[in-house]
């Protein structure tokens, strides 16, 4: 199993579709950190319990955007919301890459945008880190999220691990300054050196 992330905007789950397509499993982070707190979960519970009511939208689903915004400033907040989300995403996580080793498509793969910032590198063989350059995030992250503006954009680039410290970690980097063509290149050639490693 091995682990696969990268800063924001630079493309980690276009290249997480791609290992699925050649045939690897993907355990999704970000669609478990969704799954934990679905209506109903105990994992919504205990952020109703930590943020108050008002963070539930009429059909009692969980305002995403409201609540990244309550803690995206706020590092107490943020710390809450961490100490409920993570063991919540790591219990489920380790669940579902158990049943992915049992299946028959291998490699397996870790995809979390914050797998370094909780220090699970350090849980896999080898690490996948996709980056691009400064402008070409901003660019990214502008046109996928018109309502941030370039200083929102930078905000966001800025309350994440540096890009630099996550290619330190790496050992593959997937580069994705190009074209969609050049994207798939690139990660074919590490897709096939994770592969041989394995």
């Amino acid at each position: 199993m091995y682990g696969l992330t990268g800063g924001i905007a630079c493309g980690k789950s276009t290249v997480a579709a791609l290992f699925s397509a050649w045939g690897a499993s993907v355990v999704d982070a970000d669609q478990i950190a969704r799954d934990v707190v679905r209506p109903d979960s105990e994992g919504l519970s205990q952020l109703v319990s930590a943020f108050g009511p008002h963070i539930l939208d009429a059909s009692g689903a969980l305002r995403r955007d409201y609540l990244g915004g309550l803690v995206f400033s706020d590092n107490v907040a943020r710390q809450t919301l961490d100490a409920i989300m993570h063991p919540l995403i790591a219990s489920e996580s380790g669940r579902r890459m158990m049943m992915a080793l049992g299946s028959e498509r291998l490699p397996v793969f870790y995809e979390a945008a914050l797998l370094i910032e909780t220090g699970r590198q350090r849980d896999f063989p080898g690490l996948v880190v996709v980056a691009c350059s400064p402008d070409v995030q901003v660019q990214r992250l502008m046109e996928r999220n018109p309502e941030l503006g370039r200083q929102g954009a930078l905000d966001r680039i800025s309350s994440q691990l540096p890009l630099q410290s996550k290619i330190a970690e790496a050992t593959w980097v997937i580069w994705n300054d190009a074209d969609e063509a050049s994207l798939t290149h690139a990660a074919r050639s590490v897709f096939d050196a994770v592969v041989a490693h394995a």
